[in-house]
């Protein structure tokens, strides 16, 4: 089979496509021919050498081959695996691995694809809406409180723009790289749209969540107001300045999709159920920017790297 792997740290350059001996699904696992492949900055993030995200090194041991999350179909079954057969239609959180012809998915992250869906929509859909979903739920916004989202128009931004909007926030400010991505944004259902680069980001918000980030940390806790929270989602590390958190009663929350998904099973549940009903209905859109060849995950990279995304970039075997 061909997978993309990366034998020393650096950018883009350090992929390199070669040959290999598929994977062999262990205990608790699936192994799924993989159809389209998602490309997240975290996976972006670790070519660097930067393993949790915070410019601190301990990245993937080497030589690695990048990945978060893929669908496809399944061509075997592992050990212990209940509840999936060979030739259903996954797409399924993977978090390494998946920038490959045949990929391994834990089958308790799995989710079957519906019959009218492609999997370039599954891949686009599911893990960027988990994200988005599990940011919200865990902000719990009440009644009148206001959003605000850093990287925006990325993948798991543009989603939580839409399905804030779809909660019934009253107010959702889109934070971008670019003002070229605000016709894109307000289209969503955007009620601001503000650049990184602006003196203000107007009116503070009731939560503020952080898809990004390292120097922006400070700015996005800026722009919390007094008694308001943050959710840090992203793999950009970054200083908490806690002087900010003391004089404003704000709070910061952590995030991370593996534990989300391990430790609050039925909301994880609850998650995918909706995002695939509001798939179905219209009401939420996946966005694709590229759809690119496998052997062109350095130009994927690029493109996540530049920040020019809106929305998904999908890799296809």
């Amino acid at each position: 089979m061909r997978r993309v792997r990366f034998h020393t740290y650096g950018g883009p350059e350090v992929l390199r496509v070669e040959e290999a001996e598929p994977p062999v699904a262990g205990p608790g696992e699936l192994l799924v021919r993989t159809e389209a492949i998602g490309v997240t900055l975290p996976c972006v993030r670790r070519t660097h050498g930067d393993g949790n995200g915070g410019g601190n090194g301990g990245g993937d041991p080497l030589p690695a081959v990048p990945g978060g999350e893929i669908a496809g179909t399944v061509v075997a079954v592992g050990p212990e695996v209940t509840g999936f057969a060979v030739g259903d239609r996954v797409t399924s959180l993977t978090f390494k691995g998946s920038y490959a012809e045949l990929a391994l998915a834990p089958a308790f992250l799995a989710d079957r694809i519906p019959d009218d869906a492609s999997a370039v929509e599954a891949v686009a859909l599911v893990r960027s809406g988990q994200v988005a979903l599990a940011a919200l739920s865990t902000a719990a916004p009440r009644d009148g409180e206001s959003v605000l989202i850093t990287g925006a128009a990325s993948a798991t931004g543009h989603l939580a723009v839409q399905l804030a909007k779809l909660q019934g926030v009253p107010r959702v400010v889109a934070a971008v790289s670019s003002a070229a991505k605000a016709e894109f944004l307000y289209g969503l259902g955007a009620d601001e749209v503000v650049t990184y680069d602006q003196d203000s980001w107007g009116e503070p918000a009731d939560i503020v969540l952080d898809g990004v980030g390292g120097e922006l940390l400070p700015r996005a806790l800026a722009a919390v107001t007094e008694g308001g929270r943050l959710i840090f989602f992203n793999s950009g590390g970054g200083t908490v300045p806690a002087y900010e958190l003391l004089a404003g009663s704000k709070t910061v929350t952590g995030l991370t999709m593996r534990r989300f998904a391990t430790v609050h099973r039925e909301r994880y549940e609850q998650h995918r159920a909706q995002l695939w009903e509001l798939a179905g209905a219209g009401r939420l859109r996946a966005a694709v920017h590229a759809e690119l060849p496998l052997e062109e995950a350095a130009k994927a990279h690029e493109i996540i790297e530049a920040r020019a995304n809106l929305g998904k970039v999908v890799l296809r075997p």
